[in-house]
């Protein structure tokens, strides 16, 4: 039976966009998980001034309405550097929320699917607000807290939706979790096997370590990007970052960036690999609902002194140096630098499930932080065809 009281509309006004950035405040409110993103960052992220996804995407935004009422919002786009990459007609769905009603679900998602086909693209793939290298993936197990910064949160009732829909699993991405707490932030009570293994890996290749030089920013984020985008290459769904994304992260970064838990490896000079934690500021935002000003500065500064928690961002080594105990090195340098800094826990996400070697260095590595998997997401996918 067709709701002919539910419109889904696109977006054409700046009240229209406010209104998109708003919902999900509406949607969360009550619930102590949802961590309330900032207005005003996420104004830019939607803006194509100040976002420079949309210099390779196509993007449309959409409203879903009942009776006039807002219940709902989802994003329809393609990434062609995706595309042209992986030689896909893959088109993206993100930035969805609604009530717990499956009629506005089934709505929005058909809403993004047609927008899609109309387009040429021949499936349907997502959440990813707006691809992978930005929030991606649904929470379908670990609902018992907080996520860390930069990963994503939903209600449960989002799951069945999806799948009744017809999405099915495309990729898992999980999200380890170790205490750091045991050790007091004392080195001495680190591992000592740990400490042995990395020390030899150190002497056999020839490879030092270092936090990064905040002094030298600019010169250390083109070293990071160089390896980025070697080692994640073949990675399922990569899309390297553009210049203007690199500056764009980059500059972002730089306002949260703990210079000790940004460790570069180097060889001769080059970098062979990177790791980059950074301190979990959604144990911040959680407290200022959105806004800064004109106290939530103050609710800020107070509460990052308070931070616990760091996130595993960014690891990889280059293709040449792969599979020589570097990545296993980096990663008890990035637990380690975590320890000596404070921070009783470490997530480390998200990993792709069939990044076979990447899971196993993080639960050998990690055994004596207790490293585990507590958190799965999910990206889905459909095929678009052409009787729909």
């Amino acid at each position: 039976m067709i709701d002919r009281s539910l419109r889904i509309e696109p977006i054409q006004s700046n009240q229209d966009i406010e209104e998109f950035i708003r919902f999900p405040f509406e949607v969360y409110r009550g619930d102590p998980n949802w961590v309330p993103f900032l207005l005003s960052e996420r104004r830019k992220f939607l803006d194509p001034k100040h976002n420079p996804f949309f210099d390779h995407a196509d993007v449309a935004l959409w409203l879903a309405r009942r009776n006039g009422e807002l219940v709902g919002t989802i994003s329809s786009h393609i990434d062609h550097l995706h595309n042209q990459l992986h030689d896909d007609k893959i088109g993206m769905f993100g930035h969805f929320e609604m009530v717990n009603d499956y009629a506005v679900a089934e709505a929005l998602l058909s809403t993004a699917r047609d927008w899609l086909g109309k387009q040429g693209m021949t499936a349907l793939r997502g959440p990813l607000s707006f691809s992978q290298n930005h929030e991606c993936g649904l929470l379908v197990d670990g609902f018992d807290g907080p996520p860390a910064v930069m990963m994503t949160y939903n209600p449960r009732y989002y799951i069945d939706f999806y799948e009744r829909f017809g999405l099915t699993k495309a990729m898992d991405l999980y999200a380890y979790i170790g205490d750091l707490a045991q050790f007091g932030g004392d080195p001495a009570t680190l591992p000592v096997k740990l400490v042995r293994v990395t020390e030899k890996v150190k002497k056999r290749i020839g490879i030092i370590t270092r936090p990064a030089n905040m002094k030298a920013y600019a010169e250390e984020i083109e070293r990071a990007e160089r390896v980025y985008n070697q080692a994640w290459e073949k990675n399922w769904g990569f899309v390297p970052l553009t210049d203007a994304e690199i500056e764009k992260l980059a500059a972002d970064l730089k306002q949260i960036l703990d210079p000790e838990l940004a460790i570069v490896a180097e060889i001769d000079g080059e970098p062979v690999g990177v790791s980059i934690a950074i301190p979990d500021i959604n144990q911040v935002l959680m407290h200022l609902n959105g806004r800064l000003f004109p106290l939530g500065w103050l609710k800020a500064l107070w509460y990052a002194r308070k931070i616990t928690k760091a996130r595993l961002l960014i690891m990889g080594v280059v293709n040449q140096y792969r599979g020589r105990g570097i990545e296993a090195l980096l990663m008890f340098e990035a637990l380690r630098a975590a320890v000596l800094n404070g921070y009783q826990s470490i997530e480390m996400s998200w990993i792709l499930e069939n990044n076979d070697m990447m899971n196993r260095i993080i639960l050998n590595t990690g055994e004596p932080y207790g490293a585990h998997v507590y958190r799965t997401y999910r990206i889905y996918q459909m095929p678009i065809t052409s009787e729909e």
